[in-house]
């Protein structure tokens, strides 16, 4: 018997993929961390910032193409006029950051989407559809402050590289298993996707969400919007949405009174910033 196949129990259990899997995951782990800017959290990332930026000019494109995009009018010169001056308040909170990596473009889509986005390197689309929500320029701000955040964190190309261990990890998965009989297989691999969506993938997810939502509403702070429209934004998401939004640890968002407890608790750092730099209002 192989020494490293189990013989009972594990039904032809092969434990070489999974040892592998093991060592391959602590090179890439080490070997490709980074620091998130102004959180200082820690973070995996092989992806080159050039080819960050052409994948997200690229994807960039291809969506603005499809839809249509507001070219002129007071809409698209507020959305223009707070994304300047949020990647101003960005590059003073965060210096260090490679801002010639980034090229900034703000875009309005005409959409009944209450939608925004902000792709690797700076490409910025915010939908007419959210605007009744963010109902003013502070509230506009600290939506697109949040999706300028992810570009900043570089939440996208994070999220590869954590899928493309999720990927790994299932093939391993399923050399180690391929002696088991195909019913007991599919069980296993069920159960192993299962706890991978729902204990890694979706918990991942949120917590940049959240970390978008510190960094977002500091940047929004720092650049002169009130951070105290924050929690009365999320209330307004609340009530748009009409209660409808699945169980938080089914979705890959915080709920939205979840994301207003974090930001009452972030407020004290924003409104310092806020006082310090634009002075009581």
């Amino acid at each position: 018997m192989s020494p490293l196949r189990s013989g009972r129990g594990g039904a032809g259990l092969r434990w070489w993929p999974i040892i592998l899997f093991v060592l391959y995951l602590g090179y890439y782990w080490f070997s490709n961390q980074q620091e998130v800017p102004i959180t200082g959290r820690s973070q995996l990332v092989d992806l080159s910032r050039e080819q960050e930026l052409a994948l997200g000019l690229q994807s960039y494109q291809q969506i603005l193409a499809q839809e249509q995009v507001v070219r002129a009018g007071p809409q698209v010169d507020a959305v223009r006029d707070i994304g300047r001056r949020l990647v101003v308040a960005a590059q003073a909170i965060a210096p260090d950051v490679p801002w010639q990596h980034f090229e900034w473009e703000f875009n309005l889509v005409h959409s009944g989407q209450a939608n925004a986005f902000c792709l690797p390197g700076g490409k910025v689309a915010v939908y007419t559809g959210i605007l009744p929500i963010t109902a003013n320029e502070n509230g506009l701000a600290v939506v697109m402050g949040h999706e300028i955040a992810h570009a900043i964190a570089r939440h996208g190309a994070e999220r590869m590289a954590m899928q493309k261990l999720v990927q790994l990890g299932s093939v391993a998965a399923g050399m180690s298993i391929s002696d088991m009989d195909p019913r007991t297989q599919q069980m296993v691999m069920g159960a192993l996707g299962a706890g991978a969506q729902y204990g890694i993938v979706l918990p991942f997810s949120r917590d940049h969400e959240s970390e978008a939502d510190r960094i977002g509403l500091l940047v929004a702070a720092r650049a002169c919007f009130d951070p105290r429209e924050a929690p009365r934004l999320w209330e307004r998401m609340g009530q748009a949405s009409g209660g409808r939004q699945p169980p938080e640890f089914a979705s890959t968002h915080p709920s939205h009174d979840t994301r207003i407890r974090q930001l009452e608790a972030w407020m004290p750092e924003a409104m310092a910033l806020y006082e310090q730099h634009c002075g009581r209002r």
